[in-house]
């Protein structure tokens, strides 16, 4: 570009030298049409120069041809210091790139573990330094090497230097959402560290007596869990912790919530949970926060949130995963009435097959009997021992039936001491208001004039608050 410049400048001033000389001849002056004439043959000069980005006035300009027209001299141009020529870079790069968008590949980039990012971003054939002051705070997904991204900023010169670079303001991955990248990063992390490892998942309890739940309490999820809950099984005891579910903050709310019920030993099994909303809206159960302390629970935990097509990383780390906060409640609790089919179901079984067992010994009995050929006769003592035997067999299958049916009254005794009936024959009751569901569990739901109905253990009244 230099040497195109120079041939450029050197032909011209040929050409001008020669055209003073021979108005000098004429005039002592140069007239203005001599110097229109100068330039028109510089205009038609067609030196292809080198750098397609050299032109004729980079060589020569219209103010140093009027300037050598007034005095005939040339004159020193001007010497930049390097302070003064970034500082004219940066304000033209500045005020022509005040903000704009670019696209390209993460390169190069240092420290990521530091407040502010500092990369290059890069395509098949050119790249730019770039910088996002506060990256981590500002982005909810992990900057990386090979990432493509969207970015927006302005353009900016470091002086000390000599660099131009984009100072990001703004930064998304392409193609991609950054929550939803942020999501399968930490799945990915954490899933490595084992995190989600079938092996350390735990078994929730059989019978559990007082079950915590961790969610929102004016949403819909926990008015559904109490009432699957105590449809279910009624005589089960729920705590709950109120805690956001949504919104800043909220991660930090919910895992500390955890770690308090984990200082109780009265919980069988926890409910961690919300009802359905967007991915922004169900984000605070995808934060690593929670996760971690899901893991670190001593405590059994069900995952319930959202609906059944929503996925989250408390989801993965959770013992056991449920659809929806109303599944939550159906699998950590059994139903009552099926409990108490089943136990009759097997005492039905148990009976059956003690009969079948005493059938069974009768029958061999009777075929060794068969099978002796008179043994009063050929035995005199056979026939004391067999009825000895009989008698044995007899005695242990009572003795074994008075045993099994003291156990299931036991049980029996055991399940009507839990039942609702049991407690109100020792002279409490229930009250229950019209046109309302369940009891009422406290008098300041009531108020003067309110009609209420009383069930005792026989028999009901109805009764007017006064």
């Amino acid at each position: 570009m230099k040497q195109s410049s120079f041939n450029l400048n050197f032909a011209f001033d040929k050409e001008l030298a020669e055209a003073e000389k021979k108005g000098k001849q004429k005039k002592k002056k140069r007239s203005k049409k001599q110097v229109t004439d100068s330039r028109s043959a510089r205009d038609n000069i067609t030196l292809e120069p080198a750098d397609p980005l050299v032109s004729f006035e980079d060589g020569i300009s219209d103010e140093i041809l009027d300037e050598e027209e007034e005095s005939g001299t040339d004159k020193t141009p001007h010497i930049y210091t390097i302070t003064e020529i970034t500082t004219e870079i940066r304000d033209i790069l500045e005020t022509r790139y005040p903000e704009i968008w670019v696209t390209g590949e993460v390169s190069n980039l240092r420290n990521p573990a530091a407040r502010n990012y500092y990369f290059v971003l890069k395509d098949e054939t050119c790249q730019i330094r770039a910088v996002l002051f506060g990256g981590r705070q500002r982005l909810s997904f992990d900057l990386e090497d090979g990432l493509e991204v969207i970015c927006h900023g302005k353009v900016g010169v470091y002086g000390s230097r000599g660099d131009y670079q984009i100072i990001i303001d703004y930064c998304e991955p392409k193609g991609k959402g950054a929550l939803q990248l942020a999501f399968e990063q930490l799945k990915k992390k954490l899933e490595t560290e084992g995190l989600f490892n079938l092996e350390r998942k735990r078994k929730l309890p059989f019978l559990p007596q007082k079950i915590g739940v961790i969610t929102s309490p004016t949403g819909a999820a926990i008015r559904d869990i109490i009432n699957v809950l105590t449809r279910r099984y009624p005589l089960i005891e729920i705590l709950l912790y109120p805690v956001k579910v949504q919104g800043d903050g909220a991660a930090e709310e919910i895992a500390h919530a955890i770690q308090e019920m984990n200082k109780r030993d009265d919980i069988n099994v926890l409910i961690v949970g919300r009802g359905g909303g967007s991915l922004e809206d169900l984000w605070a159960f995808n934060e690593e926060v929670v996760a971690r302390a899901i893991f670190a629970s001593r405590i059994p935990i069900v995952s319930a949130v959202g609906h059944q097509i929503d996925f989250t990383i408390s989801d993965f780390v959770a013992d056991v995963r449920a659809a929806t906060p109303s599944a939550a409640a159906e699998i950590v609790v059994p139903k009552l009435s099926e409990l108490l089919e089943n136990i009759a179901g097997f005492r039905r079984q148990l009976m059956l097959a003690i009969k079948q067992r005493l059938q069974s010994l009768w029958l061999e009995t009777q075929r060794i009997r068969g099978r002796l050929s008179d043994p009063s006769k050929r035995f005199p003592d056979l026939h004391m021992r067999i009825d000895g035997l009989s008698e044995r067999i007899k005695f242990i299958i009572d003795s074994q039936i008075r045993e099994k049916d003291q156990h299931l009254n036991k049980l029996l005794s055991n399940l009507n001491h839990l039942s609702p009936k049991h407690i109100m024959e020792k002279g409490y009751a229930v009250v229950t208001m019209p046109n309302k569901e369940g009891a009422v569990k406290s008098s300041k739901s009531l108020k003067k004039g309110d009609n209420i109905n009383i069930k005792f253990y026989e028999g009901s009244t109805d009764a007017e608050v006064k």
